[in-house]
Parts: structure tokens; sequence; C-alpha cells
């Protein structure tokens, strides 16, 4: 059974990063050895597995967390697990929305920048300033 730098290593985790979810109670706290390092098991990697994944894909604490309990229920319908990625991916819909508009509104701020104007008079200044309406 690896102690928490093996764990570390073997799921691209950091140690501090593995003591956290252990304290916010997504990975449970592992027994410890006689010498009182930490100790784990396949089962304790595969779930720090399954976070990491989730994190790396957006999902909250809570989703993970939600998702997690689900996982202990090997036989319950999936319709909760799906409810949870189905709302996640709508907050990511969301969220390229607003970006498209952010990248929008910043081009239209970069192009009316000619570049060869002195920064008291710079488009990009204004328009962060709200002195200014690009297109004007």
């Amino acid at each position: 059974m690896p102690a928490i730098g093996e764990v570390a290593r073997l799921t691209g985790t950091k140690v501090p990063t593995i003591r956290f979810y252990e304290q916010e109670g997504l990975l449970p706290a592992p027994p410890r050895a006689a010498n009182g390092r930490r100790i784990y098991s396949d089962a304790d990697i595969r779930r720090l597995s399954f976070i990491r994944h989730a994190r790396a894909l957006g999902f909250e604490l809570d989703s993970i967390r939600s998702l997690l309990a689900l996982t202990d229920r090997p036989n319950a319908p999936c319709m909760q697990a799906d409810a949870i990625a189905r709302a996640h991916l709508e907050a990511i819909e969301q969220r390229i929305a607003q970006l498209t508009l952010l990248k929008a509104e910043l081009t239209r701020i970069a192009q009316a920048c000619a570049g060869g104007r002195a920064i008291g008079d710079c488009r990009v200044i204004e328009a962060l300033a709200g002195r200014a309406r690009l297109g004007e």
C-alpha cells in the first residue's frame, strides 16, 4: 500500500491537494502505518483519480461529493448522475456564451486602437475606463 508521496506521483495530484480532499471529506482519511505515514489502498487511488478527472472537467466540489456518494450505490439508477452532468454542461454552455460576448467586446476594443496614439488618447484605456463607447 503506497504512502501519500507515491499516491501523488501515481495520480498527478499534489500532496497538499490530497490532504485538502481528505479534509473536505471527498477522500477518506487513510489508516496510518506504525511510523505514522498515511497508507492508501487501490480504492483510494481510484477515488482520487475520479476526483481529479471530475475537477479537470470543471465540476465543483459539491457536485463531486454528490457523484461520489452515488458511486457508493452501484445499483441505483443513474438519473441523479445524469442530472448533475447536465446541469454542469448547461453552466459550461452559459459560460461559453459569456466568453463569446467577452471576446467580441475585446476584439472591438482592440480594433478601435490603431496603436499609434498617445496613451492619453488610447481607445483601449478609454473603453476600459468607461469614457468612450466603441464605434463612436
